[in-house]
């Protein structure tokens, strides 16, 4: 089933800076607090950083040579906060925003749109030492930082995303510690989600009062929750795990504010103090509700919750059988997201982008040397199709970004899994296109048909 997406639908393929630019010792870079937290034991999967990842930064040419190839119109990556604010704020480094400078300008000379992307998770170092994310400290620096790139950038690059991911920053690295910095703290980790909102609306000013005609938004995780079964208990933590997952980033930024029940259910826990949260200030929520362009939308599977009597926080169940999973272990289910896309075309006003999507396979080069990953091919035509039925229904659906070009760091599992479009040799680094990535160009050529 291929259906029809717009004339001006924009194509592309996502990576993020951490995971692929390597070049650690150029430019002064500062450390991040994924540096660091590679270097704790056990941390990655497999041991490996992102010193090297896959080079990007020095073999940019060798990429945009695989986005040619491709024949996408745009290329979402995102700027190393550590590569220009060494120190977090402070003294800028010019040779680091030199090399964001040249990667756009042989972007656009290559009639690719580069969508920028200012925090894809990489805090300076010296920031979390000095409280990290659950500070509001933090916020405002990342607005400083914003205008700074904006500044250098904005006369060319009309996309913007402030933020990528807030739930991941902040229950993955500091509530479940799975994720840099690795702390484990729910007061922690509210705050944090609260001051990522915070400097995503703030982050929204910061890129406008530089380049007033740019169109800025943000990207959110969304992971549908399905009850497990038609009982009270299950339909209780789906609830719960989408007012945890999804809605206490989308409905602040929609101008609702936090989910009144969520809150009430994290006092009730004792995760957050009584009335008001001493993290929320006047005028927050009408800064985080800043108006956006669009409203980038990740999505790779669905979460079946359980839950029981006793009001205990929802299980996630691992269903069904392997053969519906991705080497990472996430179930394939295209239907949640044609499910996610009308939701979210209901729930926000205004255009949406799918800024990842995507799926996990270890298939290698062959014996004729092409890499035959036939079900990520799959994957990937199961969900273009249901986003051609949400665009179909009216859904203001207006990009599509694959996740991810090439492969690379893939945080915690290092380079254990591998989404790319391209493969990467571990030790040459040489990319070589991969089955998918010919099936994705030939379709993006198509217009998507």
């Amino acid at each position: 089933m291929h259906q029809r997406f717009p004339r001006d639908f924009t194509w592309g393929v996502a990576t993020s800076a951490f995971q692929i630019e390597g070049a650690a010792d150029l430019h002064g870079r500062g450390e991040s607090i994924w540096d660091v937290f590679c270097r704790r034991p056990g941390a990655v999967k497999d041991g490996s950083d992102g010193r090297v990842a896959t080079d990007s930064l020095r073999r940019r040419r060798e990429d945009l040579a695989l986005m040619r190839e491709l024949g996408v119109g745009a290329y979402r990556l995102s700027v190393a906060w550590p590569r220009v604010l060494p120190h977090g704020t402070g003294r800028v480094s010019e040779p680091g925003l030199d090399a964001y400078d040249r990667l756009v300008d042989e972007l656009l000379a290559a009639g690719v749109d580069p969508w920028v992307t200012l925090y894809h998770w990489d805090l300076p170092q010296v920031l979390e030492a000095r409280g990290g994310w659950p500070v509001r400290a933090t916020a405002e620096a990342f607005a400083d930082y914003a205008e700074v790139v904006a500044r250098r950038l904005g006369d060319r690059v009309r996309h913007w995303i402030t933020i990528n991911e807030p739930w991941c920053a902040a229950m993955l690295g500091y509530q479940a510690g799975v994720h840099a910095p690795g702390r484990m703290s729910w007061p922690d980790a509210l705050a944090a989600s609260h001051h990522l909102l915070l400097a995503h609306g703030l982050g929204v000013q910061a890129v406008r009062s530089a380049a007033p005609d740019a169109q800025v938004g943000i990207t959110l995780n969304f992971t549908p929750a399905w009850p497990a079964s038609a009982s009270a208990a299950d339909a209780e933590a789906a609830r719960w795990f989408d007012a945890w997952f999804n809605r206490w980033y989308l409905e602040p930024v929609c101008g609702r504010g936090y989910p009144a029940d969520q809150l009430a259910a994290y006092q009730a826990l004792g995760l957050t103090a009584p009335g008001q949260p001493a993290w929320l200030r006047p005028g927050d929520l009408a800064t985080i509700a800043v108006p956006t362009d669009f409203l980038g939308v990740n999505f790779y599977t669905r979460a079946i919750c359980r839950g029981d009597e006793e009001g205990n926080l929802p299980r996630v169940l691992q269903e069904p059988g392997p053969e519906a999973r991705t080497d990472i272990g996430w179930e394939v289910h295209p239907a949640s997201l044609g499910r996610l896309l009308r939701r979210l075309g209901r729930t926000y006003a205004g255009p949406l982008v799918v800024t990842e999507c995507g799926a996990a396979w270890h298939d290698g080069p062959g014996a004729d040397g092409r890499i035959h990953d036939a079900r990520r091919t799959a994957y990937l035509a199961a969900h273009l199709d249901e986003a051609a039925a949400a665009v179909a229904d009216g859904v203001p659906l207006r990009g599509w970004f694959t996740w991810s070009l090439i492969d690379n760091f893939e945080w915690a599992e290092g380079t254990t899994q591998r989404f790319g479009l391209a493969w990467v040799d571990p030790v040459t680094l040489r990319r070589t296109l991969k089955e998918s990535g010919r099936w994705y160009g030939t379709r993006v050529r198509a217009g998507g048909r």
